[in-house]
């Protein structure tokens, strides 16, 4: 598909996560990027695929502290 001379292809889009994120969360997220994605990148809705992965607290650290020592 062609765009304005650009290929449009379907976006991947890969979200890390701190767990706890409840489903109501993740279902306004992945609505409101999904609308960025066919608003900016021109990609049809159903075309973008959204894959979340989770990461537990104690597998992040920032500023050399663990999140789980917070």
């Amino acid at each position: 598909m062609q765009h304005n001379d650009v290929e449009v292809t379907m976006p991947n889009i890969t979200v890390e996560l701190l767990s706890g994120r409840t489903l109501d969360q993740r279902r306004e997220f992945v609505a409101a990027l999904t609308d960025a994605a066919v608003d900016i990148l021109k990609a049809r809705r159903e075309a973008v695929r959204i894959v979340f992965t989770e990461i537990e607290k104690s597998d992040v650290a920032n500023g050399g502290v663990l999140e789980s020592d917070k």
